[in-house]
């Protein structure tokens, strides 16, 4: 993947940047693996905005992604590599040697016509998915599971990917993308390799109608506001907030609060917290 840079035709061109797509084979997705997914916009069921500063966004179809790879011993061929609207990675669709069509997120390095398979015994090759406990020490994976067989809920962002660092008895210790380290039971399953896309992070959106695109509406400052609405809010000119801390519009601490439990079930499985 590159990125593409404008020129400074406009304000909202200087410093803006695309992806250049030149990995991307095909336009439209499988029909078969799409359907319309309702936005909720920030709304609760009543139609009363529970989470701020989203709404709208271009129109987009969901893309059925295989994060279970529950398909064991069927090898698949790699038949074309797509754009997602609902993820920053790219998405391969394989062509199942049964004829079933599933997509996968796409690892960094696996080309067209390039086969995949999943299973207990398969080679530890980019693509592939089997148990972390069959894997090497120090092997890369992505699509990580919390839990066996529930499907990846770990390292699925583009660019992104895990490293299996120890086995110890029922446990294998993962140092997973934000630095942590943790505990996962021996019989959950990944995919090797990394998740592609890696210059997704380098993109600069570049003007506001862009994050409009993408469902995020403008975001309003708090120590703009009047005190009515925001406890930064008030003052003549430009003030300080007032408070030893900041906080929310609800009166909360913001801006580096730790708001994990800390009674959570899994606080035992973790060996060194993020960064």
């Amino acid at each position: 993947m590159g990125i593409r840079f404008y020129r400074a035709i406009t304000p909202g061109t200087r410093n803006r940047s695309v992806a250049d797509f030149t990995e991307i084979t095909n336009i439209r997705p499988e029909k078969s693996l799409t359907f319309y997914k309702h936005r909720a916009k920030g709304r609760n069921n009543r139609g009363i905005i529970t989470s701020r500063n989203r709404g709208q966004g271009h129109k987009r179809l969901y893309r059925k992604i295989d994060f279970k790879r529950n398909k064991l011993g069927v090898s698949a061929k790699v038949f074309s590599i797509e754009y997602d609207p609902n993820r920053n990675a790219r998405i391969a669709l394989l062509h199942y040697e049964d004829g079933e069509k599933r997509y996968i997120l796409h690892p960094r390095g696996l080309k067209i016509g390039e086969s995949v398979i999943s299973g207990f015994e398969v080679p530890i090759k980019v693509g592939n998915a089997l148990p972390v406990k069959n894997m090497p020490l120090g092997t890369e994976i992505h699509n990580l599971e919390l839990q066996p067989f529930k499907g990846g809920q770990l390292v699925r962002s583009a660019g992104s990917l895990a490293q299996i660092v120890a086995k110890e008895g029922d446990y294998i210790t993962v140092r997973l993308p934000s630095g942590e380290v943790r505990l996962v039971s021996k019989d959950v399953w990944a995919t090797v390799g990394q998740v592609g896309n890696i210059e997704s992070n380098n993109i600069t959106i570049g003007k506001a109608g862009r994050k409009r695109w993408l469902g995020r509406t403008p975001h309003v400052r708090g120590v703009v506001k009047n005190p009515v609405d925001h406890p930064h809010g008030g003052g003549e000119g430009r003030a300080p907030i007032g408070r030893p801390r900041p906080v929310t519009p609800w009166g909360k601490p913001a801006l580096g609060l730790k708001t994990r439990k800390a009674n959570r079930y899994s606080s035992k499985l973790i060996i060194r917290r993020r960064k």
